[in-house]
């Protein structure tokens, strides 16, 4: 490795307390690497504090691979991907889909693999990452064989690493749909178009925790493809699931024949215009899930976020029976778990529905959370009953 980047005393502290990544502003001279590089990082005095990732356009310039001044070869990709794979069976049940690399998590920054049965799909989303992708499907194909490899490189968050948005086939063929198994259900995922890599695969554990508290009239908002509402149907007398996108709710009502469901009902509609007329109608519900999309992308949008959590989940509240459960989501990474809690305490106080917390629930284990980089932990999931 003959590329190296020295980095300030900042930098280096960072990288020293287990964060992986290194700000633009934090390097001191890169003027010899190319993006993608795999880089020697060494702090003010010269010392290796290990290998990274180098990004000529992100303002995250670096992201660590190794703490060791290892080689980053075809071995290399190999075993870290070996050791997710290994970490996946045993945290994994009841599911053929599930994130295989979750980032940073498996020491793998910039890189997604999600795993449907037979097929994968890759997202490679630095500059890093996108270099090494054939060396990386090469791995993964002598892991598992599958029989497809889908890159579904259309994220935006490319777009930070002057990388174009793409989706194709790497390897193999794809059917469309997939059919998947999660949790005794049968699945479709359109895995070239649809949602994230296909469906929503960080719900998974929670879509059984709702099913288990689920009970009488349910209403599922933002529904999507129906993992809520699908999960909940045996547990509840009836189940009406709600979403703005005819596309998504096609696929939810197709989930729901596949399984010979018969209690659901999926409306297409604004999911605030139909609060408001749940509301003026005296409609209300034993069970209510709110899993709106996120509303804080970044911190700038913040302060705008926790109102609109505020008005959701306080609408959601005014429709609850006594004894009724709400199960109320933000996979806004920006928004914590104690200031999710804060504005669902104020929506409580405001419409007079005194809770209480059965569960505090977060992304599902496929997902996991390195103690040392809170990015990874995203999504929080909160289970409460009204007293």
């Amino acid at each position: 490795m003959s590329v190296q980047i020295r980095i300030n005393r900042h930098g280096a502290a960072r990288v020293e307390s287990g964060h992986p990544w290194v700000f633009q502003s934090d390097v001191v001279d890169a003027s010899n690497a190319q993006p993608g590089d795999v880089v020697a990082v060494l702090n003010q005095q010269g010392r290796q504090l290990g290998v990274a990732h180098y990004s000529a356009a992100s303002q995250i310039s670096l992201r660590f691979l190794s703490r060791k001044p290892e080689v980053v070869d075809s071995a290399f990709w190999h075993d870290r991907l070996s050791r997710a794979l290994k970490h996946r069976a045993l945290v994994v049940e009841h599911s053929n889909a599930y994130r295989l690399v979750f980032a940073e998590a498996d020491g793998l920054p910039g890189l997604i693999v999600d795993r449907y049965g037979d097929y994968l799909v890759v997202q490679t989303l630095t500059q890093g990452m996108d270099r090494a992708k054939a060396e990386i499907v090469a791995a993964l194909t002598e892991l598992l064989s599958p029989k497809g490899v889908v890159e579904r490189n259309d994220s935006a968050v490319r777009l930070k690493e002057n990388l174009p948005q793409q989706s194709s086939v790497l390897a193999g063929e794809i059917p469309n749909p997939v059919i998947l198994d999660m949790n005794g259900l049968r699945l479709e995922a359109n895995l070239l178009e649809g949602q994230k890599t296909g469906v929503f695969l960080d719900q998974r554990e929670n879509y059984l925790a709702a099913a288990r508290w689920a009970k009488g009239q349910a209403l599922d908002l933002f529904t999507s493809t129906g993992g809520f509402a699908l999960h909940m149907a045996p547990r509840a007398e009836a189940v009406e699931a709600v979403d703005s996108s005819e596309r998504a709710l096609a696929t939810a009502m197709r989930n729901r024949d596949l399984n010979g469901i018969t209690n659901i009902k999926f409306r297409e509609a604004d999911v605030l215009n139909s609060l408001a007329g749940y509301a003026a109608a005296g409609r209300r519900f034993d069970t209510i899930v709110v899993d709106p999309p996120a509303f804080a992308k970044s911190k700038q949008h913040l302060a705008a976020a926790e109102p609109a959590y505020l008005d959701l989940n306080r609408r959601a509240l005014s429709l609850l029976n006594p004894g009724g459960v709400l199960i109320t989501c933000s996979c806004s990474q920006h928004m914590s778990e104690a200031k999710l809690l804060d504005m669902i305490a104020l929506a409580s106080v405001e419409t007079g529905r005194p809770l209480r917390v059965l569960e505090r629930r977060m992304q599902a284990l496929d997902h996991p959370v390195l103690l040392t980089v809170p990015e990874t932990l995203y999504l929080k999931c909160v289970i409460l009953e009204r007293i």
